[in-house]
């Protein structure tokens, strides 16, 4: 039985937080109930948060975030964009500093648009986060 379980659970996809380098730089993290990507394009600069799920999310006039854990943070905004089918949405600026502290420090991020409610475990998030920071032009470009 214990030899089952194992098997079990090593072909079951690890969720984890991924960093990948280049222009832009994207930091990713899957979950059953949603997708959470940030982007950043340090040529412009610019930073984007899009979030993704199944089904259509509220429409709202305020989209936020709240990150739960030791360093507890709040933001909200009215800039959001949600897509055609609704079931995602996009947050773009040109700093980002609060959003990547509360996942760096924090243990879950929880995404707010109207009654909706997404929340992310941020177990694994930190290594990533820190490399994300550090995203810069690649030599050339």
């Amino acid at each position: 039985m214990r030899t089952l379980i194992a098997l079990t659970l090593l072909a079951t996809p690890a969720a984890a937080w991924e960093f990948t380098p280049g222009l832009p730089c994207v930091l990713a993290h899957s979950t059953p109930q949603a997708e959470i990507e940030l982007t950043y394009d340090p040529t412009q600069p610019l930073y984007t948060l899009t979030i993704r799920q199944d089904r259509p999310f509220d429409s709202a006039p305020v989209f936020a975030m709240r990150f739960d854990g030791d360093l507890p943070i709040s933001i909200a905004t009215d800039r959001h964009v949600p897509s055609r089918d609704g079931r995602s949405v996009t947050v773009q600026d040109r700093g980002f500093g609060n959003v990547l502290n509360g996942l760096q420090y924090n243990t879950t991020a929880t995404a707010i648009l109207g009654a909706a409610e997404v929340t992310f475990p941020l177990a694994g998030a930190s290594e990533p986060v820190a490399a994300f920071r550090a995203c810069r032009p690649e030599a050339g470009v």
